[in-house]
């Protein structure tokens, strides 16, 4: 099976690298027609994004001889700008940064209260996006790949009692024993190497937030990546590109990451049966009479610019837009009566996964070091608290010279959820969430970054994130539900009420999980679609 694997991610591999050469929004093995403009307006099996849960639909359904066309609103990652990079850096960014902005939104708004973190830029399909609603933010990351792009890639697999606390009809062994570690497997999911970690100048940041934390009788432990950490180790010694060590990652990595695009979606193209269409927007799904679906969908240009509208016709359609993009097709769908027969339980169920950024002011013999790698490697872990459990990674900010600064994004487990809502007069979905919901979450983390302050005689620091604010409540790097398993769904992502509709992402889960929650998706689609491949007669 290995041997089988590389190959066909070899094959996917060339098939991405040869529609990036050519200026193609058409991937595949057999997609060289789309030189010609040719478009493909059936397919039998349809899945929509391509991040953890719709990469894993696309992979399985490929190795089961379905024809599969995946449809994927950003670009295609893998071709080098006028700089030689694919990716932009974190202090230098340009227009590949962000979706369509004017402005770069970095999670830090300031340092020592200037305006010196974001840049302007020109509008352009960047790479991340920061969608805001009312009362909250949501990163998310575009293109082909999607969130494997712009995160910093910490593979946490979750307590097993918390994680049947959330998905207590999902059988927690056969999870761990078997879908979990399938995850890690095809995820390429390793850990840094200790004794390095302990010499290195690029995690002395946190190796201090360790000391700091142990200090307050608090546990530390080394959380596993899809980083390449032998690739970072030539790094550091000057063998290969630095990337990792180069201040790339919200913005994308040039080299080291094992995102999708070079996994689970090289290897699905490489079975030959998967296409993926880039720069295209799902507006609308409606079900036809026989029972298949029928998806209206944009095509757009490098400026924004819709040059064509298709509708796309298939059996099976899996969804996989992730929690935003998931959950607003269904609502639209449901609310326009598309397809009316959805539950009243889509919209419901969705969190932050407890998301707060937080930083301290260290002592100036306390040096974080001017050199720092942009992957995190080690989280405070207090999830046993009985009151206030707390998962922080400890995060770093690579600025190019020594500020002093510790950099935490604490995961609480906050019980508020919010709900989406349809709005016809804009034809979008609002998201009805309060400040005052993200009060628990900030509850947590102030109970254990003071419990740190106070071991170590330090301070909040409150030039970062705008108003003078010690914690960043106001985004969310996780967002989860919106299309519950087992509420909106049945126990393995069948939408209720649409047979042959499926959802495979992070909208199935509860609005929390604890921890970084894409190993989680991506088992917990693994897990769902060897049933639904069992039984429901999907071919193509």
């Amino acid at each position: 099976m290995t041997s089988n694997l590389t190959r066909r991610q070899l094959m996917g591999l060339a098939a991405l690298q040869a529609a990036a050469v050519l200026g193609l929004t058409r991937i595949g093995l057999t997609s060289a027609g789309a030189a010609t403009g040719s478009a493909e307006d059936y397919a039998p099996a349809v899945v929509v994004g391509s991040g953890y849960g719709a990469a894993v639909a696309a992979l399985r359904l490929g190795e089961a001889g379905v024809r599969t066309l995946v449809l994927e609103r950003g670009r295609l990652w893998n071709q080098p700008a006028e700089d030689g990079k694919v990716f932009c850096p974190m202090l230098v960014p340009d227009r590949r940064s962000m979706w369509f902005r004017t402005r770069t939104e970095a999670p830090l708004a300031t340092f020592l209260w200037l305006d010196v973190v974001n840049r302007d830029i020109t509008p352009y399909p960047g790479v991340l996006d920061r969608v805001r609603f009312d009362a909250m933010s949501v990163y998310v990351g575009r293109g082909v790949g999607g969130g494997s792009l712009v995160n910093g890639g910490m593979a946490v697999t979750p307590s097993r009692a918390y994680f049947s606390t959330m998905l207590p009809q999902v059988d927690a062994a056969e999870m761990y024993d078997r879908y979990f570690p399938l995850a890690h497997r095809m995820l390429g999911v390793n850990t840094v190497a200790p004794d390095w970690f302990e010499t290195t100048k690029w995690y002395r940041f946190a190796r201090v937030s360790r000391t700091h934390a142990h200090r307050a009788g608090l546990r530390t432990t080394f959380v596993p990546g899809v980083y390449d950490f032998s690739y970072m180790r030539r790094e550091d010694v000057g063998e290969v590109t630095k990337s990792a060590l180069a201040g790339e990652v919200i913005y994308g990595n040039n080299h080291g990451k094992r995102t999708l695009d070079r996994t689970y979606l090289a290897a699905a193209l490489g079975t030959g049966q998967v296409t993926i269409e880039t720069l295209h927007r799902v507006r609308a799904i409606r079900q036809e009479p026989d029972g298949g679906y029928v998806l209206t969908v944009d095509r757009t240009d490098e400026t924004g610019r819709v040059i064509a509208t298709r509708e796309i016709g298939c059996r099976h359609l899996f969804l996989g837009a992730g929690s935003l993009g998931t959950t607003e097709l269904l609502l639209r769908a449901r609310e326009t009566g598309a397809l009316p027969d959805l539950s009243a339980e889509v919209g419901l169920g969705w969190g932050t996964n407890g998301n707060v950024m937080t930083a301290r002011a260290n002592h100036l013999w306390d040096t974080t070091g001017e050199c720092q790698s942009t992957i995190p490697v080690m989280a405070i872990d207090d999830s046993a608290n009985p009151t206030t459990p707390v998962f922080a990674e400890i995060a770093p900010l690579p600025m190019g010279l020594e500020h002093w600064i510790s950099l935490y994004l604490a995961i609480t487990r906050n019980p508020e959820r919010g709900s989406f809502a349809y709005d016809r007069a804009t034809d979008a979905v609002k998201l009805r969430w309060t400040h005052d919901q993200n009060q628990p979450s900030v509850d947590a983390a102030k109970s254990l970054f003071d419990r740190i302050n106070q071991a170590n005689s330090t301070i909040y620091r409150y030039d970062l994130f705008g108003g003078n604010r010690p914690f960043a409540d106001d985004f969310t790097y996780h967002p989860l539900g919106g299309c519950v398993l087992d509420r909106a769904t049945d126990a393995y992502g069948r939408v209720l009420g649409h047979r042959g509709l499926y959802v495979m992402d992070g909208s199935l889960i509860p609005g929390s999980i604890g921890v970084n929650p894409f190993v989680t998706i991506t088992a917990l689609a693994e897990r769902n679609l060897a049933r639904v491949l069992a039984e429901d007669g999907i071919s193509g």
